[in-house]
């Protein structure tokens, strides 16, 4: 760089001493200035050189024994789910709660008019009293009889056939009792109360509409949420990594020693209550390739409602798996990588295996890596393999913090 300055500077001072020189020389400038480039980019690549490899923080491997926490959409069901039918036909005349509205067992819904069942309920107790004078007819009838059969006055058959009147009249009491017990009950069904504890569903049945047994929308729902069911699916896979573990226990057992799991809200919070998994669908379902498992959640606050979506966060026991940061490894053609370094401190791109449906911000590593291999402990891009760097090691702690 040097010598194109002063070969620069030597031309520049005969440019300077003649009109005939100058037009000679000007041909020359932008091969001198072409030198002075090479020059400049040559003292660049020097000073690159001179700063050495890249520093990087690195990790050392080593196995740990984490607690992972997996995800899984869900959908949240009531206890019970109960539609409230008309069992009778008649008009809506009062409807006494209103849609999404706490109830109580025995708290009164609907009031459907109805006068029909108010008749039956007198007719019916009108033909008991006809029964109870038949029958007192029919006794005595049997008291005459019975002294005058005695003294052989009459035959007996007469007594015989008092008697068997009398028995039809009683029978016909029983009769007419039955029917006014059936008008009753079919009158307190015109008036319907809630089966459960619950919330109200939708009221598609205004003040006036005629109802019967047969009307194909229930007058509403009333949706039992003092416990909770969260409905998810694993995949056959994950069924499997579930199912297959070194433990000879039954799958029941396998069930009751699944740790209580979290239930994660729509607006990404954590329900107060702890549920438990509590039954798992024997049939994987051959659309999705999937098998639905059932969690049981308290509700007595009645947060939760029936319908709404979550997601259930069951914790899993990893002993002695190999961690890595998701944020230190890249993806390439299907394949994860990370930035190993070797023993002479040089970069190697390394594939490996990770765990699916990995948690957090950490991969578990199945294949690619182990104990005491070292790897780049922070975004790294366009490192090519075989570079030199100058390591730093940093602690697992500061690596792995917030990892359970």
């Amino acid at each position: 760089m040097n010598f194109s300055k002063g070969l620069y500077r030597a031309v520049s001072a005969q440019i300077t001493s003649g009109s005939v020189q100058k037009t000679a020389m000007a041909a020359l400038i932008p091969c001198l200035l072409f030198l002075f480039s090479c020059g400049n980019k040559n003292a660049q690549n020097n000073a690159m050189f001179a700063q050495g490899p890249g520093t990087y923080k690195v990790v050392t491997m080593q196995p740990r024994t984490v607690t992972l926490s997996t995800d899984y959409p869900a959908s949240i069901q009531g206890l019970q789910n109960i539609e409230i039918r008309p069992k009778v036909d008649g008009y809506i005349e009062k409807i006494f709660v209103d849609e999404g509205s706490l109830v109580r067992k025995g708290q009164l819904l609907f009031k459907i008019n109805a006068p029909q069942y108010e008749q039956d309920v007198r007719t019916a107790q009108a033909g008991i009293k006809t029964a109870e004078a038949d029958i007192n007819t029919a006794t005595l009838q049997v008291n005459k009889v019975k002294p005058l059969v005695e003294k052989d006055i009459i035959s007996h058959y007469e007594l015989e056939s008092a008697q068997l009147t009398l028995q039809t009249k009683e029978a016909a009491l029983a009769q007419a009792k039955a029917a006014l017990e059936n008008a009753k009950i079919n009158l307190d069904y015109t008036t319907i109360t809630s089966p459960v504890d619950g919330v109200i569903g939708s009221l598609p049945y205004k003040l006036g509409s005629l109802v019967t047994s047969t009307t194909a929308d229930p007058l509403t729902t009333v949706y039992n949420t003092a416990n909770v069911y969260a409905y998810f699916a694993m995949n056959e896979k994950q069924l499997l990594d579930f199912t297959r573990d070194t433990s000879n226990t039954s799958f029941k057992s396998k069930l009751n020693n699944i740790p209580l799991v979290t239930l994660v809200l729509s607006d990404g919070t954590i329900y107060d209550y702890k549920g438990k998994v509590e039954t798992v669908n024997g049939l994987i379902n051959t659309t999705t390739g999937s098998a639905n498992f059932r969690a049981g959640f308290a509700n007595p606050t009645g947060l939760l409602r029936s319908g709404s979506s979550a997601s259930v966060r069951i914790p899993k026991l990893v002993k002695n798996a190999i961690i890595v940061p998701q944020n230190v490894t890249y993806e390439l053609q299907d394949k994860r990588f990370v930035f190993a370094v070797d023993n002479q401190n040089k970069v190697k791109n390394v594939a490996i295996t990770v765990m699916q449906n990995t948690p957090g911000q950490f991969y578990v590593v199945t294949a690619g890596l182990q104990s005491g291999d070292r790897i780049i402990a922070e975004g790294a891009n366009n490192i090519k393999d075989g570079t030199a760097i100058k390591p730093v090691e940093v602690s697992a702690e500061s690596v792995y913090k917030g990892l359970n």
